[in-house]
């Protein structure tokens, strides 16, 4: 009889840890699990009856201090590395294609370095866990200006994580904007880092965003190299999106609050052209404008890496409004904050972006 997969995601903040193991043996594993949160996982794996036998962290964190060290400590469970990790206290370093199970069930290691040098995926029969390599949707992926990241190797993970079966359920070690795990199918639709583009290309694409300084985050990784036990061994923000792609863009960008405009006004404008004073700009890539959501007419296209740069350009608009626009949302916010920052007055994102415009249009039509 085949065994049934005991799945439980263990954290309610933006740092996700994984419960992954077998209900016939009750043998588990715990991924990416957070030093504060310690107690909860111990507890919890007690009152169900659960036995730790191996804690993995996908990557060296920069965000967080990892719990595994400690987790190990308590429970005798074996702390799991990519091989190319430095965490001075992992017991067991696997390579790239290492193939273990949980009790039948199978799971490849998959080395996916580019956000880190250490970083690798999990890939189960039925969902992957991802790691800071691919993240949902508008939050793309963990960004590669860290000691360890490389743009360049991050494309050549992609590459590999694009011929993996669509049926799989991404997982990332993050989520900071509650999307609910979906198909690599469908992330390889949505997910702007999963658009096709020549190598060079998305180097030049990432290059280009000017992430941002995040000192604090090189703190955390040499904490993690340590094997830090206190939570307090290097200064963190409080949940920020720091792994994310201009996750420490200059301060208050995250926290900028944009109002937003409903898509049955916008759709109104357009039908009765009252669209003199207003400039909708969709910040999705040039690529995605040729995709099944098409674009709105007389849209200007900048991505969303490049509205810093080409601020100038969009200076004659500042008196109008403007309507930020991407695909459901994320990257249409990322760009508002950063005009209404820069002093334009003005700036509203289209509430669920193409996605919900397209929706709104089939609904209208029928």
């Amino acid at each position: 009889m085949r065994n049934k997969m005991i799945f439980k995601q263990l954290n309610k903040v933006s740092c996700k840890t994984y419960l992954i193991g077998s209900e016939n043996t009750k043998e588990v594993i715990v991924v990416d699990p957070v030093l504060e949160h310690v107690n909860e996982y111990v507890t919890f794996i007690k009152n169900e009856g659960l036995k730790l036998t191996h804690v993995l962290d996908t990557h060296t964190h920069a965000d967080h201090i990892s719990g595994a060290g400690a987790l190990a400590d308590r429970t005798g469970a074996v702390y799991v590395m990519h091989q190319e990790s430095p965490v001075r206290c992992v017991a067991f370093h696997v390579p790239d294609g290492f193939d273990c199970h949980l009790s039948d069930m199978p799971v490849k290691v998959m080395h996916t370095p580019g956000h880190t040098k250490d970083s690798m995926c999990l890939v189960f029969s039925d969902r992957i866990l991802t790691g800071d390599t691919l993240f949902l949707d508008d939050g793309g992926a963990g960004r590669t200006d860290l000691p360890g990241g490389d743009p360049g190797e991050h494309w050549e993970s992609l590459q590999k994580i694009m011929k993996l079966p669509d049926h799989l359920i991404v997982y990332p070690a993050h989520e900071y904007r509650g999307r609910e795990p979906s198909s690599l199918g469908e992330q390889k639709k949505r997910n702007p880092n999963l658009q096709r583009r020549s190598k060079d290309a998305y180097i030049k694409w990432l290059t280009d965003m000017k992430l941002g300084a995040a000192d604090w985050m090189k703190d955390v990784l040499k904490a993690n190299y340590a094997c830090a036990r206190d939570p307090k061994a290097a200064w963190i923000p409080v949940d920020a999106p720091a792994c994310e792609i201009k996750g420490t863009m200059s301060p208050g960008v995250n926290e900028q609050q944009v109002p937003a405009i409903p898509v049955a006004e916008v759709r109104r404008r357009i039908k009765e052209n009252q669209l003199d004073g207003t400039m909708i700009l969709d910040v999705r890539e040039p690529s995605e404008l040729k995709g099944e959501l098409g674009v709105i007419q007389g849209v200007i296209n900048i991505s969303v890496g490049e509205v810093v740069d080409r601020l100038p350009e969009l200076e004659k608009y500042k008196e109008k409004e403007i309507i930020t626009v991407c695909r459901s949302g994320g990257r249409a916010h990322t760009a508002a904050a950063i005009l209404l920052k820069a002093g334009f007055k003005k700036v509203f994102t289209m509430s669920g972006g193409m996605t919900a415009f397209r929706q709104a249009e089939k609904q209208g039509d029928a």
